[in-house]
């Protein structure tokens, strides 16, 4: 696992990203409020012809039940309103929340994510309790697409993006901890004091279910990149700054 202490993580996690970018690949993308820098840079360094994701597909990580698509908030709006309507993005595909059959859909999600030959780089965001994707805590570290139930913290912390906390609906389609797990390149971001807790426990803590990031820690490819106060309870955040000040020029992110 590769952290990254920097001022500017949105950049940083942009260069991440943009060295996948190629006809023929397939991204992971999260919403919420973390990711916003990075798409804000794609977008720029697209506006700028200085990147071009066509032929590139995409699929996001989850999605609210029963909260039509053509709500504000679903996550299917929102990635198009912050990310895929400013580039040329050619296909993006995400768990459908009105679905009849929830159970069923996962199924068919989980089996397009394969079909298309797994997801390259996997941009994840943190939550104060340490969920990805909507893994709470206490979800399997093997897990596969499915409905979860939010917590109250999570809905708690969402409710800015709604009129209230009750307009927060309490299921949503996620990509599991094992799909996750599949893709190729983890590039996980978090900013802010708020996060510090959960970003320490996802790099040092034990691998549990209690902190469902710390799965990250099974897996062959991560970067975690992260500003200062999310950084702020790290203890071998003094290493991380040594190691990335001698990294190797060829070694790539």
């Amino acid at each position: 696992m590769e952290v990254l202490i920097v001022d500017d993580p949105g950049t940083v996690v942009a260069d991440a990203i943009a060295q996948h970018v190629q006809p023929g690949a397939v991204l992971g993308l999260a919403t919420g409020s973390s990711p916003l820098p990075v798409y804000r840079e794609l977008i720029d360094r697209h506006t700028r012809s200085e990147l071009s994701l066509a032929g590139v597909r995409a699929f996001t990580l989850d999605e609210y039940v029963g909260l039509a698509q053509s709500h504000a908030e679903s996550y299917h709006s929102v990635i198009r309103r912050e990310f895929t309507d400013h580039i040329d993005l050619d296909r993006v595909d995400g768990p459908d929340g009105e679905a009849k059959d929830i159970p069923a859909e996962a199924a068919r999600y989980e089996a397009a994510i394969v079909e298309a030959g797994g997801i390259d780089v996997q941009l994840l965001g943190i939550g104060t309790d340490g969920h990805i994707g909507f893994n709470e805590p206490g979800s399997s570290l093997m897990s596969r697409t499915r409905v979860k139930t939010l917590t109250q913290q999570t809905r708690e912390d969402n409710a800015r993006f709604f009129d209230s906390v009750d307009d927060v609906p309490h299921h949503v389609l996620t990509q599991g901890l094992g799909t996750i797990l599949d893709a190729g390149h983890l590039v996980l971001i978090a900013t802010g004091s708020s996060k510090a807790n959960a970003v320490a426990a996802a790099v040092e803590g034990p691998v549990a279910a209690f902190c469902p990031a710390s799965v990250l820690q099974l897996h062959q490819h991560v970067t975690v990149v992260v500003d200062p106060p999310a950084a702020a309870q790290l203890r071998l955040a003094a290493y991380y700054r040594f190691t990335a000040e001698n990294k190797p020029d060829w070694q790539r992110f």
